[in-house]
């Protein structure tokens, strides 16, 4: 079964008419948007409770006028008058010249450095070559080396083997005279070279070499020879 519209349902006659109301409508929702005017509040906080503020009956806070600036000091003027005043001060002429007394002169002479003492090391090197030389039993260096032959003992080793040789020693005649620093320079075998350092180390004591009229430490260098017979 067909439906049928009557001519009073049709709308499509009136489509032009709703328009013209709506937009109507619309055009006074705007103007009262904007003729509407609603006043800001603003909740102040008062502790135990709130309350509404309107901003307009705010009070502005007054701006506060800063200090003026210090007065400059005014420059003091100066006059232009000058006070003589008469001088009655007397002065006793009594003043002393050094010219006057010889006592009160001070000389003036040129620095000199003072001349140091030379200084002598009692750890000083032992000389080679001395003006008075150190002497053994009143004798030279060959009275000493007749001494060293007199006390050596050939070691039964150094026999048994055939060795034989001269060990070269070097040795220290002491400012007191004793003999020190007894060492082996060039030696020939281990037994030959200790009896060579005993016999030395045990001499007597020199009568000590002496340079500008001091005793000075002297250095040796003393051979040993031994020989087979």
């Amino acid at each position: 079964m067909e439906t049928k519209k009557t001519e009073k349902a049709n709308l499509e006659s009136r489509r032009l008419l709703f328009t013209e109301i709506g937009l109507v409508a619309a055009l006074l929702v705007v103007w009262g948007a904007f003729t509407y005017g609603t006043r800001e509040k603003k909740l102040i906080d008062l502790g135990s409770g709130t309350c509404e503020v309107d901003i307009d009956e705010i009070l502005p806070i007054p701006q506060v006028t800063p200090p003026p600036p210090p007065e400059t000091p005014q420059v003091p003027v100066l006059s232009d008058q000058i006070d003589i005043v008469e001088d009655d001060i007397k002065v006793e002429d009594n003043f002393m010249s050094l010219e006057d007394d010889p006592s009160l002169r001070v000389d003036i002479i040129d620095y000199i450095e003072p001349v140091k003492d030379e200084e002598i090391d009692d750890e000083e090197i032992p000389f080679i070559i001395v003006e008075e030389k150190p002497e053994f039993n009143g004798g030279d260096a060959n009275e000493f080396t007749k001494w060293v032959n007199s006390r050596l003992v050939y070691p039964d080793i150094a026999k048994e083997n055939g060795v034989e040789g001269r060990v070269t020693l070097q040795f220290t005649v002491e400012k007191d005279g004793s003999v020190s620093n007894v060492k082996v320079l060039r030696g020939v075998d281990a037994s030959l070279d200790k009896e060579a350092v005993r016999v030395v180390q045990s001499s007597p004591k020199w009568k000590p070499g002496r340079q500008r009229d001091r005793a000075v430490k002297v250095t040796y260098t003393f051979p040993v020879i031994f020989k087979l017979r």
